[in-house]
């Protein structure tokens, strides 16, 4: 939990009083790999701090997977859009490794909110930073080709190649495995 708070407060440091109600709030959550944190048509009531492991975020489309994003360490994951709303996911959560993530109910983050403003200016920066992914994820995959993505990756995220299986990364990319294999042979 000592993890949790070094990495919160280089978001935004928070007072004790709010740094303890915030730790009495969390729950710790240990899952196994290929476990499922939300599958598509739960709604999901949580936001997670992920301290250990990896993860990934897909749709089902025909009865192919499309992944359109990976956690790792340090980074909050939950279901934006069913988070937000209280709609059924339109996603997949799924467990790329053994995790340990630290979860908060909506409900009791709600709370916190309305007694600690602090931890709400800290979830607005969090909140910001996943929106500045989404968005650059998208205006990369709208202006970049195959291998510039792939060469992006390589230069910003290489850990993704050492942790997460390429059939996933070639569908992260928008590409076939073969495409990947090919652009993969020219570095």
């Amino acid at each position: 939990m000592e993890y949790l708070l070094t990495h919160i407060n280089r978001y935004y440091p928070l007072p004790a009083a709010a740094q303890n109600a915030l730790l009495n709030s969390l729950e710790k959550t240990v899952l196994s790999k290929n476990e499922f944190l939300l599958k598509d048509r739960q709604i999901c009531r949580h936001l997670y701090f992920l301290e250990k492991g990896a993860l990934r975020g897909f749709y089902n489309s025909d009865g192919k997977e499309i992944t359109h994003w990976f956690a790792f360490e340090n980074d909050f994951v939950t279901s934006f859009y069913s988070f937000t709303t209280g709609l059924p996911a339109v996603e997949n959560i799924q467990l790329l490794e053994g995790s340990i993530l630290w979860s908060i109910s909506k409900e009791q983050l709600a709370e916190l909110f309305n007694n600690h403003h602090e931890i709400e200016r800290l979830v607005r920066i969090a909140y910001e930073k996943y929106y500045i992914r989404l968005e650059e994820r998208f205006v990369n995959a709208q202006f970049k080709t195959a291998k510039e993505l792939y060469e992006n990756m390589l230069l910003q995220s290489p850990h993704i190649l050492e942790r997460v299986p390429l059939g996933y990364i070639a569908s992260y990319l928008g590409i076939s495995q073969e495409t990947l294999s090919r652009i993969r042979s020219q570095f």
